[in-house]
């Protein structure tokens, strides 16, 4: 008898919980804790998983946008919240709901200012990112001058952290690079503690960070996927739990015959006799077209079926011929077996992108609340 009824994603918060106690694990006891829950929660449920994640003592949040922020402030969360992409246009609502800036570029910083002077502030949170080598958003490290001469004696904002992003953290082959991104960071932060006359806390590492990297885990840690049960590297995805497991049924079982053709375009054509089930997601719901045409692939009753033809935009259909199935049954898209990451790598994919891609529409169900 199936057990959901509809396409599901379930959301277990033991495996959060998991999750974070293996990443604190690899932390000195002093290393505070930042959990990224943008994108709601990587396309979970970024209430749920931030209430839970305060339970369990993590210091700080981020999100990439204000209105992000403004979300968990509503549902009542109390944490700072550090918003890493702000935009000009939502700085008042961003200082109305006490959230906290990143300063990424001078124009930022004069702009944020100019509100924060306007709105009577004083000593606002604020965190300054530099660019070490990920060259997406930054200061440059001869941009510490202007930094300094701009905020040092100006009441209106204070410096509590200043932040950088590794590059390619989970690539041994990158190790150099890496190393060297991590001293140029230290380099920059001692130079602007010393023009300021206080030092900021400082964080780097990402997920793959923290793993491979925790001689640099500095004052705080931030950690987006590896939450949610991925950490970039099949050694540590089997010590890591899938928070997000997305179940179907099937629909319908079709029998088709030789050289009928299955779904729009008639992109496949059957070579013999087949058994075809049509299962209630797709595009839509966040399974992409490239899944399609035997890409992509799906779990029923332990055996794994292939999508057939183009992926619809509510539908797809997977070759059940060699499985003993019904209509209704259960379907596993991805979650423990297989994963995010093996579901996204058959369409050469990563993980991130069908997480966040989860429709809305797509029920959530939060299991061991």
């Amino acid at each position: 008898m199936n057990s959901i009824g509809e396409t599901t994603l379930l959301i277990d918060l033991n495996a959060l919980e998991h999750n974070y106690r293996f990443l604190k694990s690899k932390l000195a006891q002093e290393t505070k804790f930042l959990a990224v829950v943008k994108a709601f929660a990587y396309g979970s449920d970024m209430v749920t998983v931030a209430k839970k994640m305060e339970t369990l003592g993590v210091d700080y949040f981020a999100v990439a946008y204000v209105k992000e922020g403004i979300l968990l402030r509503n549902a009542g969360i109390k944490l700072p919240i550090l918003v890493l992409h702000p935009q000009h246009i939502n700085f008042h609502e961003l200082i109305e709901y006490s959230l906290e800036p990143s300063l990424y570029s001078p124009k930022i910083l004069k702009l944020f200012l100019e509100v924060a002077k306007d709105k009577g502030q004083t000593a606002y949170p604020v965190h300054v990112k530099f660019n070490t080598g990920l060259n997406r958003l930054g200061f440059w490290e001869n941009d510490v001058d202007y930094i300094a001469e701009h905020l040092r004696d100006r009441k209106e904002l204070k410096i509590i952290s200043v932040f950088s992003h590794l590059a390619a953290s989970e690539d041994t082959n990158e190790k150099s690079f890496s190393l060297t991104q991590i001293e140029t960071f230290k380099k920059i932060s001692k130079e602007l503690n010393q023009k300021l006359g206080y030092a900021p806390f400082r964080h780097m590492l990402n997920t793959s960070g923290i793993i491979n990297y925790p001689e640099a885990q500095f004052e705080m840690v931030r950690s987006g996927i590896g939450l949610y049960g991925y950490g970039n590297d099949k050694a540590i995805d089997g010590q890591l739990k899938p928070v997000a497991t997305l179940k179907t049924i099937i629909s319908q079982i079709h029998k088709i015959e030789p050289n009928e053709s299955v779904g729009y375009n008639r992109a496949f054509k059957s070579d013999h006799y087949r058994t075809t089930a049509t299962l209630p997601l797709g595009h839509a719901d966040g399974i992409g077209r490239h899944y399609g045409n035997q890409k992509g692939h799906v779990r029923i009753n332990g055996k794994y079926a292939s999508v057939i033809g183009n992926v619809c935009m509510d539908m797809i259909m997977v070759d059940v011929t060699d499985i003993d199935c019904k209509e209704g049954d259960e379907v596993v898209v991805f979650g423990q077996n297989p994963s995010a990451e093996d579901f996204a790598a058959s369409a050469n994919t990563i993980s991130y992108e069908i997480l966040t891609a989860i429709s809305p529409r797509v029920k959530r169900v939060i299991i061991n609340p």
